[in-house]
């Protein structure tokens, strides 16, 4: 009998110590990694608005995907949305729209795609410029040779910031 309890209770120790250093390694690095969140977004909005102040809201009107919004002064919003590519959630890509609702720029936070095959939604400029100018969902698109998927990816990023800002600019201007 005190050969069938032992190895179980050693288990459970080490277990429980496993956890335990997880729980405490996850609080010494929360803020950290919250931190660099925040820095990251800071500069890709910076690279798609330039240097300018930002209000980030806290609603993101019940769009799938859709991480953070934020407006700057001058009537400027940055979609920052997460969607699937041949990756689930690989395509992290902040989506800038102009104060008169066109898509004026994209810029990648982060990109899981599969490298020189995925990864060409962020590296062909071609690819990215179809999608400038931008109002509504309905405008030419063309994928990438062998990123389908990441570039149907793309497609849902731009047209979910388009169809959240064109369904709820007053909200978003304002709040």
């Amino acid at each position: 009998m005190k050969d069938k309890i032992k190895p179980t209770l050693v288990l459970t120790i080490i277990c429980v110590a496993a956890a335990l250093l997880l729980v405490l390694a996850y609080e010494a690095t929360k803020e950290s990694i919250a931190e660099q969140k925040v820095k990251k977004f800071s500069e890709s909005v910076e690279l798609l608005f330039g240097k300018c102040e930002y209000t980030l809201l806290d609603e993101n009107f019940g769009a799938e995907g859709v991480e953070a919004i934020a407006v700057t002064e001058d009537d400027k919003v940055a979609f920052q949305l997460c969607v699937d590519g041949y990756s689930k959630d690989g395509i992290n890509v902040l989506i800038g729209i102009d104060e008169n609702g066109a898509v004026s720029g994209i810029e990648f936070v982060s990109l899981g795609e599969t490298p020189g095959l995925g990864t060409k939604v962020r590296d062909e400029d071609s690819f990215r410029q179809q999608f400038m100018g931008a109002t509504d969902t309905d405008y030419p698109f063309d994928t990438v040779s062998g990123a389908t998927y990441s570039s149907k990816g793309m497609k849902k990023a731009v047209d979910t910031a388009i169809s959240v800002y064109n369904e709820n600019k007053e909200a978003i201007l304002n709040g």
